[in-house]
């Protein structure tokens, strides 16, 4: 577990932010589920299946980047006020390693909340056999949408 560094301006931040996840469609459809949740941090594991390969049985990059690219952006919205949304800008990945089998883990932490930008850094591996293989970082920044 990591140590929470930020407190949240929303006393319902919990809530919101499981059902904001609850409402991804691509988080369900490949059956990706928030393990940890705390202000300005956010862990999505993934078990492995083999529809959610690469053709040498790895899991697909698009994969490894979707639930890092989510993990980001709810590390983030922990720390919006409760009516703000929030939305990726751009991120990067290094992949360091193949994601073989068990299964991925992307945990989250926000490195700076500003009032607009925020900018997340996500460590991906992969749980396999008791150990944590690290296979990905990604840089990422997003932005608060705020009501009109």
């Amino acid at each position: 577990m990591i140590e929470p560094r930020y407190k949240s301006e929303d006393p319902n931040w919990d809530a919101r932010v499981r059902a904001s996840f609850a409402k991804q469609g691509a988080m369900r459809l490949l059956g990706a589920k928030i393990s940890e949740l705390q202000p300005g941090n956010c862990t999505i594991e993934l078990p492995y299946r083999d529809d959610l390969a690469q053709q040498h049985g790895y899991f697909h990059a698009g994969i490894t980047s979707a639930i890092a690219d989510s993990a980001g952006g709810y590390a983030a919205l922990t720390l919006f006020p409760a009516l703000s949304d929030v939305l990726t800008v751009e991120f990067k990945v290094n992949l360091i390693a193949p994601a073989h089998g068990g299964t991925l883990v992307a945990e989250a932490c926000v490195v700076r909340s500003g009032r607009t930008l925020t900018i997340c850094t996500v460590d991906v591996c992969v749980e396999r056999d008791g150990e944590r293989i690290p296979c990905g970082l990604m840089q990422q920044t997003l932005i608060r949408i705020d009501p009109k």
